[in-house]
């Protein structure tokens, strides 16, 4: 009898929840968990978590300590039902304040270890601005792990390879949007489409030259980058993603192998030479700037709803 695609994917590649939906984690049975402001947003409003939440949200200090011990309740419910990581993301106000990062990383590990976690459990999430990989580069050797998030440019990725960072979360649907925006006409099926290119690029590079950094393609449009990808180290996926993937029959082949490192890596981009890449790369640049507003902007939705929480 054929197996279906989700079955077959979990056995090239580390499948992930994209979701803090409880339910759809419980279903589909991931190894790692992603969250972020606008995943902790739609978790908060629901009605069965609200009076849970109304609490936490009145014992905190303020509304920021409110929004960690929102966000550790929630990874930390999550990290009961998936084996692996739990990812949680730093505030994006903080993404060009390396030591601001730095204090608010550790005071989530603080949190989540008050909750009977260790940090071997966690992946603080760190958007992959400049300041951002410098922080997680001071984390990493605290043996604090750390997800960079918010890739889009190969110059974030060797950036974050150099850095030593545990992981990198490549976005490749936005990479997609931002094309088919300057180039409507253009075929971008398929092996053509850009986002899976950067991924496979990326995972090609740390491959070939030894990296320890694990790649997470992040952000689909559709099932068939996905399978594109089949074999990359992990896959973050939405709970449509994951149904859809369930639901399909058929045979999947393997895209991506790790084949032995062929060469040492090469030296590390200097600040310099990281800015000047991102500057020459308009998508990234843009993407970047773009992602950061939005998951800003969706914490600035959740610090209000926490606040009606605290005010009762």
């Amino acid at each position: 009898m054929a197996e279906d695609l989700l079955t077959q994917l979990k056995a090239m590649s580390t499948v992930v929840a994209d979701t803090g939906d409880i339910d759809a984690i419980r279903r589909f049975q991931p190894t790692d968990a992603t969250t972020n402001p606008s995943l902790i947003l739609q978790a908060a409003q629901h009605e069965a978590r609200r009076e849970r939440l109304a609490a936490i949200a009145r014992q905190a200090t303020d509304i920021d300590d409110a929004l960690d011990a929102v966000a550790v309740e929630i990874g930390s419910e999550i990290s009961s039902l998936v084996p692996g990581f739990v990812s949680t993301e730093v505030s994006a106000r903080l993404s060009f304040d390396t030591e601001a990062t730095l204090s608010r990383a550790r005071s989530l590990i603080e949190r989540y270890d008050r909750h009977g976690i260790g940090p071997e459990r966690i992946l603080i999430k760190v958007a992959s601005t400049w300041e951002g990989i410098r922080a997680a580069r001071q984390l990493e050797r605290e043996g604090i792990h750390c997800n960079l998030t918010l890739l889009f440019s190969f110059a974030q990725a060797q950036a974050c390879a150099d850095a030593g960072v545990t992981l990198v979360s490549p976005f490749v649907g936005r990479i997609l949007d931002w094309y088919r925006a300057e180039w409507p006409d253009a075929d971008f099926m398929g092996d053509n489409d850009p986002g899976v290119k950067s991924v496979k690029r990326i995972y090609e590079h740390y491959k070939g030259h030894g990296y320890g950094t694990i790649v997470m393609g992040a952000s689909f449009r559709n099932a068939g980058e996905i399978l594109a990808l089949a074999g990359c180290d992990r896959l973050t996926l939405s709970p449509a993603l994951l149904s859809e993937l369930a639901e399909t029959e058929g045979r999947l082949e393997r895209k991506l192998v790790a084949n032995d490192a062929e060469t040492s890596p090469p030296e590390p981009l200097d600040e310099t030479e990281f800015r000047w890449e991102m500057n020459e790369d308009a998508m990234a640049t843009e993407k970047l700037a773009e992602g950061i507003r939005k998951f800003a902007d969706d914490q600035r939705k959740l610090e209000k709803l926490l606040a009606e929480l605290r005010q009762g």
